[in-house]
């Protein structure tokens, strides 16, 4: 999505459906597009955002796997890759980059639903968007990755117990984003770093793109909190889409004003 052609512009990355099951992710990343082509000049803070960034959006990190979940098995998690050696199919898209890789939260046992793969970007999927991202570290300022299910906004890191160099930063970004949850649809978001918050999740896309220089990087569990767990109905969608849509409007504004703050204030003409 790039609506201007202001030169120097920054940009955002969000990524949905990294794991097959988790369907209202890749719904999210559509309503956004839809939300942002339909709203830009409209309402002031996507139109802001726009301004000021450049978004790239991928709908589906996992096609194959996500297919084999409308197709086959609801619940599959991982890619469809197979493996010389091993009848068991498919890595964990979200283990398989190189941020601890393959430590405790992990598994190097291709049966396991957390498998790590053979190597770090073993996979075409993780390797595609490494790649990318490698390629666009200089200007991309944000990076999100939206799973399901349980509220969460998560923080770096889930790859273990250490905290972020801009913590505070970060931290103080999800609380205003869970806060601003609350306060227009009353729904109950968790936050801070991964480790702590949830589980030591090794190998995860969100840490390895803030190792490689993209400070601010976010994890996003949507709805709900275990009742429908992945199977959320699509009555749930709109909502749950809305309350991810206040988050990253949250966050992506205050990104723009800490960029603005450190640059000082524009020249005009």
């Amino acid at each position: 999505l790039s609506l201007n052609n202001r030169p120097n512009k920054k940009a955002m990355w969000i990524d949905c459906g990294i794991h097959a099951r988790e369907w209202i992710s890749p719904a999210f990343c559509l309503i956004f597009v839809h939300y942002s082509l339909s709203f830009y000049n409209q309402n002031p803070d996507i139109t802001q955002i726009l301004d000021n960034m450049d978004v790239y959006v991928m709908p589906v990190m996992n096609p194959d796997g996500y297919k084999y979940t409308w197709t086959k098995n609801r619940m599959w998690r991982k890619n469809r890759s197979s493996k010389k050696n091993t009848s068991c199919i498919g890595v964990d898209l979200n283990r398989n980059f190189d941020a601890n890789w393959c430590t405790i939260g992990a598994s190097p046992d291709p049966c396991e639903e957390i498998y790590c793969g053979a190597f770090p970007e073993s996979e075409p999927e993780s390797l595609a968007v490494a790649n990318f991202l490698r390629s666009h570290k200089d200007s991309i300022q944000i990076y999100l990755s939206i799973h399901s299910y349980s509220q969460m906004l998560i923080i770096p890191y889930s790859c273990s117990m250490d905290e972020a160099e801009n913590h505070s930063d970060l931290y103080e970004m999800v609380k205003q984003a869970a806060e601003n949850i609350r306060r227009y649809y009353r729904s109950v978001y968790t936050y801070g770093p991964g480790a702590k918050t949830i589980y030591l999740a090794p190998g995860g896309s969100d840490d390895w793109a803030y190792n490689i220089g993209i400070k601010y990087s976010f994890t996003f569990e949507l709805q709900d909190r275990g009742h429908y767990g992945f199977l959320l109905p699509p009555s749930h969608i709109q909502g749950a889409c809305n309350e991810a849509l206040i988050a990253v409007k949250t966050i992506a504004l205050k990104v723009i004003e800490k960029t603005q703050t450190e640059t000082g204030p524009r020249e005009t003409a």
